[in-house]
């Protein structure tokens, strides 16, 4: 089974953290700052887990980030 995909993104007009699911423009949490988002990252993607692909202010991409762990698919680089 395919983990969820989700963005991680800085909203220009709110100025707040929004995390998205792929293909969805409905944000599933939005959080105030960034640090909040990434600690509270694990809660918001659940227990069925999914891929984090965390953006910069600049939207450019800064790391992605599997949840749990476990799931990580091993035979992929990083």
């Amino acid at each position: 089974m395919a983990l969820d995909k989700y963005t991680l993104h800085k909203d220009a007009k709110s100025e707040t953290w929004r995390l998205e699911k792929e293909g969805s423009d409905r944000a599933k949490r939005v959080f105030e700052t960034k640090a909040d988002a990434l600690t509270g990252l694990r809660d918001a993607v659940g227990p069925g887990g999914g891929s984090v692909r965390i953006r910069k202010v600049d939207n450019t991409i800064q790391e992605e980030r599997t949840y749990p762990r476990a799931k990580d698919p091993k035979k992929t680089p990083g």
